[in-house]
């Protein structure tokens, strides 16, 4: 079965600094992988390349099963073709309801005249009600967000993403700042998620990623430098000298 997602010779540099350099891999329908490397790995530039944010100068980024180039398009089209990402920072509307932000992220015609007349059918509130259940906010629905704890708030805004039915879901850094039972919540949140798309999550949390119990893939200068289980990965001679070796280490 063909990949998702194809990333082949990718390459970028900024001011003389090689971002990216030469950078392939590929991306299941279905798959969790997580994506880890030392500061300055090249792994937010890699999820700018994809959702069109940055423009690479050589490569190609092909997606899908017409093998659609995502080079030159821009961030409203690639997140139309079913890319979404979820930066570091959870981004919600925090005056309004949990359920009337699920309610603007539902996958609906974005124009004036639609958003204007936007009504919510029967399937729209049992989508919600789904959605909230999935991210476990079923009880924080009437809630306002800006009441929602740090956690929740990530849970909320992955919600928002899920409700625009990505194929590919990108994740930066999801554990940053979560005690251990909402970081074990959010591990089945991705796990779940995974079974009917692919997830690609850039984290720096090694318990977080080995509680993900997905392939891995280690970035360096801009590079995969391993790829494999956890396990393979943190064995690797080279993944030690660069990343785990280093007190540094960090997204």
């Amino acid at each position: 079965m063909s990949a998702l997602l194809e990333v082949n010779g990718v390459s970028v540099s900024f001011d003389g600094f090689q971002a990216i350099n030469n950078l392939s891999l590929s991306i299941g329908a279905e798959e969790l992988r997580a994506v880890i490397g030392p500061n300055g790995a090249g792994k937010t530039t890699m999820m700018d390349i994809i959702t069109g944010k940055t423009r690479p100068d050589e490569g190609e980024v092909l997606w899908g099963d017409r093998n659609l180039s995502l080079i030159g398009l821009n961030e409203a089209r690639i997140a139309l073709e079913g890319i979404g990402r979820k930066f570091q920072k959870p981004t919600v509307f925090e005056a309004q309801s949990v359920r009337e932000n699920f309610t603007l992220a539902l996958s609906k015609p974005r124009d004036w005249w639609h958003v204007l007349r936007f009504r919510a059918t029967p399937d729209d509130v049992a989508k919600i009600e789904e959605l909230a259940e999935e991210v476990g906010l079923t009880a924080e629905l009437d809630r306002p967000a800006g009441e929602l704890s740090h956690g929740q708030k990530q849970w909320l805004e992955i919600g928002m993403l899920l409700a625009q039915d990505p194929q590919l879901l990108l994740v930066d850094e999801p554990a940053a700042g979560m005690t251990v039972e909402e970081r074990e919540h959010t591990t089945e949140i991705l796990k779940r998620a995974a079974h009917t798309r692919a997830v690609i999550v850039v984290e720096h949390d090694m318990d977080f990623v080995r509680r993900l119990d997905c392939r891995v893939t280690v970035l360096h200068e801009g590079s995969v430098l391993a790829e494999g289980s956890l396990d393979h990965v943190t064995n690797d001679p080279q993944v030690i000298d660069v990343y785990l070796g280093r007190s540094d280490a960090d997204s």
